[in-house]
């Protein structure tokens, strides 16, 4: 067995073969060169930064056993996956956990053995044992949507903001990291529709431009480019900087005035909380708008052009159809 790790994640640079040499060549090379590998280099910490609390997790679990944790084995991933499910963790948790350890695998340049074929029956057998069902956000809705709005306050900026924010991220089908990471130079207002870019997204780090397009609504109070023309008009003559922005408050019964910092992706699940009710969250903005947009009999093509998922099984996944009452072919029998 080897010895014990560091139980601090390596630095970018040392302990890191593959990213090692890149660090290196990125001095030494055109700067138009250089500067990809930096962006890349940039890629990998900022990867590794997000995993950082399952890979100390793991990391800990294999210097109390004296495992070798990079590269891993088999067994010692064996191990890792039987002691999560003992704690319980759910099965969520631990794919997330294995993910963490493939993509540093990658990261360190070394063969990894998540994907093994023992540990795939492993898993199903976890599976099996602590259920594979997860917490999901719900879906709203459009009915309890528009109700919700009409109860804002459009005279104050808080009303108009979150009208905006609502609108947008429901027929947006947006995640809350693409809401508050939206500028006003990333949006176009065209006769037909709102056109948004996104720069990045949780699926696209590699920066491929993605858009997304939202349209007016015959409702004017329901409408989101309506909404979007109101709250940046309350923002000034801006035309750059983050779209939704955090509010300046004034003195006791004053409206805030809008600030310049952006909205925090915490804010933004609150605010859905406050405004459409507590058991909701800003992941149920994307739910609503697949399930509602199904229940349309919009295709899977249709919906994945808007939410920009790779495959049908995540249209499946995020939709909230599992009602077997309301949502059951039964009813279409005819009988």
């Amino acid at each position: 067995m080897a010895a014990k790790p560091n139980k601090h994640l390596p630095a970018v640079t040392g302990e890191l073969p593959a990213l090692a040499l890149a660090n290196d060549l990125a001095n030494q090379v055109a700067p138009n060169v250089g500067r990809y590998l930096t962006l890349g280099l940039e890629g990998a910490d900022n990867t590794r930064l997000a995993y950082s609390a399952d890979l100390r997790s793991y990391e800990a679990f294999c210097a109390a056993h004296e495992f070798t944790p990079w590269p891993a084995d088999v067994a010692t991933l064996a191990s890792y996956v039987a002691h999560l499910a003992d704690l319980p963790r759910k099965l969520a948790t631990i794919n997330r956990h294995l993910a963490a350890i493939e993509k540093n695998h990658q990261l360190l340049g070394l063969p990894s053995a998540v994907n093994a074929p023992a540990l795939d029956v492993l898993r199903k057998g976890v599976a099996r044992a602590v259920g594979k069902k997860q917490k999901q956000a719900p879906a709203f809705s459009v009915a309890h949507l528009k109700k919700c709005i009409a109860a804002l306050d459009l005279n104050r900026p808080e009303g108009v903001r979150a009208r905006a924010l609502l609108l947008i991220g429901f027929t947006g089908a947006f995640r809350r990291s693409e809401l508050v990471g939206l500028n006003l130079e990333h949006i176009e207002l065209t006769d037909a529709a709102l056109v948004l870019n996104l720069p990045k997204s949780k699926t696209n780090q590699a920066g491929e431009l993605e858009q997304k397009a939202v349209f007016y609504a015959s409702n004017p109070l329901f409408c989101p480019i309506r909404a979007y023309k109101a709250w940046v008009e309350l923002l000034g003559e801006r035309s750059t900087g983050p779209l939704f922005v955090s509010l300046l408050r004034g003195k006791t019964g004053e409206a805030g005035t809008p600030s310049r910092r952006r909205l925090s992706d915490r804010r933004v699940n609150l605010l859905v909380k406050e405004h459409l009710g507590e058991k909701y969250s800003a992941h149920s903005l994307r739910a609503s708008f697949i399930t509602t947009a199904k229940l349309n009999g919009q295709s899977n093509e249709f919906i994945k052009n808007q939410t920009k998922q790779k495959s049908d099984a995540m249209i499946s996944r995020y939709s909230r159809l599992d009602d077997i009452i309301a949502y059951n072919a039964a009813h279409s029998l005819g009988l």
